[in-house]
């Protein structure tokens, strides 16, 4: 049973609500997501890459993620296609990627900033998450989110956000879908790289940083009066 069957039937049930549930309404909300991307494409590049930004650090992975993520690639191919002095999908590219960096590499920093906000686990995971980040592996801040959802993605997020938005307006492009750091070679101004995701990062673990800190006092306050 718990070898063969229990995994069986879950995955034909899970299968079977994705598909014929939830297949329709989550199709429709992606192509709504995309279609408002591409209309930000346009003039508000800032805009567009704080969006990007904060799609990208929301889920870590997920739905949104994989939209900006996908919406980046699709410019890619189409600009290498269509013509080789086209920016505008180099620098959504670029903005998605290190937005996608700077939640692992937060986190990291975070853990060796105040190693005391931190779970052993967690500290262990931060030092995977420098490696994950610089990889651009998002999923590398999923374990500090699910241990603090409300503290830690709302950080992610706006460090992403600054991060796409300097991104953007640095003039940043990328010609490579994947590879964070290891990828350098591919960069179109590789110092407005380097600067929109150190800012990003310090902004991200400044906050978790912030958040956590006061959590923790306030916890210490209200054993203390009790």
């Amino acid at each position: 049973m718990p070898v063969l069957v229990i995994p069986l039937l879950t995955t034909l049930i899970a299968g079977f609500i994705m598909i014929v549930v939830l297949g329709k309404p989550l199709s429709s909300l992606m192509t709504a997501l995309t279609n408002g991307l591409n209309s930000l494409s346009g003039g508000s590049a800032v805009i567009l890459g704080i969006v990007l930004g904060l799609m990208m650090a929301f889920d870590m992975g997920g739905p949104l993620n994989k939209v900006a993520y996908t919406f980046a690639t699709t410019g890619l191919t189409a600009a290498a296609v269509a013509s080789a002095n086209a920016t505008a999908p180099l620098k959504i590219m670029a903005a998605v990627m290190l937005a996608g960096m700077v939640p692992p590499l937060a986190l990291a920093l975070a853990t060796v900033v105040r190693p005391k906000l931190f779970s052993p686990a967690e500290r262990e995971n931060g030092k995977a998450a420098w490696l994950m980040g610089a990889s651009f592996i998002t999923e590398g801040a999923i374990p500090f989110a699910a241990a603090d959802p409300l503290r830690v993605i709302p950080s992610i997020m706006a460090g992403s956000a600054v991060t796409g938005a300097l991104s953007m307006a640095l003039g940043v492009g990328l010609r490579a879908p994947h590879g964070g750091i290891f990828v350098l070679f591919a960069v179109l101004n590789i110092v407005g790289f380097l600067i929109a995701l150190v800012a990003g990062v310090l902004v991200a673990a400044g906050l978790v940083v912030l958040l956590k800190g006061m959590s923790k006092t306030n916890a210490e306050e209200i054993t203390a009066v009790a």
